[in-house]
């Protein structure tokens, strides 16, 4: 299963870039065929919904290859970067019929789970199917060391549901897909 994990923000000095490292290296431990996408490498004019440029192109591949897929966000003032909208919008129907798990990273208590929310409802108007587990980084600035290894070992123990249940959507829905395609 090809499961990409996307990291939501290009902003310099982003904390969520530990947590989506984190998830990435344990959901290829887990068994995902699995790359790092960063939305810094996606970015097109906000004006250019044709589909066409280099960068719409190269995400259209990696987007249509993939099994389902992990979204590593923070929370910025209750919704989730403009930068993750924009190049979530540069496509449509790649989305359609994989399942989408959702890791919210915040500095404060709640973990994301306000960006995570909102972005369930972007996530199924792209036809995505939002998993029910979610993985949370509250206080982030806390949960990592200097080299950006995580310091809560329960993580370790917390992610194996959540990669669990995007394994059995991921499966399903590949049946799913491949069967109304004959």
């Amino acid at each position: 299963m090809y499961i990409p994990v996307i990291l939501g923000t290009a902003r310099e000095g982003r904390q969520s870039e530990n947590a989506a490292k984190f998830i990435h290296a344990e959901a290829a431990k887990f068994g995902f065929q699995t790359e790092l996408i960063d939305v810094r490498d996606y970015r097109i004019p906000a004006t250019d919904n044709t589909q066409q440029s280099p960068t719409a192109k190269k995400l259209e591949e990696k987007i249509s290859r993939a099994d389902g897929f992990i979204i590593v966000s923070p929370e910025y003032n209750h919704g989730y970067p403009g930068e993750l909208k924009m190049m979530l919008d540069l496509l449509y129907q790649q989305y359609a019929y994989k399942p989408l798990g959702i890791c919210g990273v915040s500095g404060g208590p709640i973990g994301g789970a306000r960006m995570a929310e909102q972005l369930r409802e972007v996530a199924v108007e792209l036809h995505m199917v939002p998993i029910r587990e979610a993985v949370y980084f509250p206080l982030v600035q806390n949960l990592f060391d200097e080299k950006g290894n995580i310091k809560d070992k329960a993580y370790y123990e917390r992610i194996k549901p959540f990669f669990s249940e995007l394994e059995w959507y991921a499966r399903a829905l590949k049946v799913a897909r491949e069967s109304t395609k004959r």
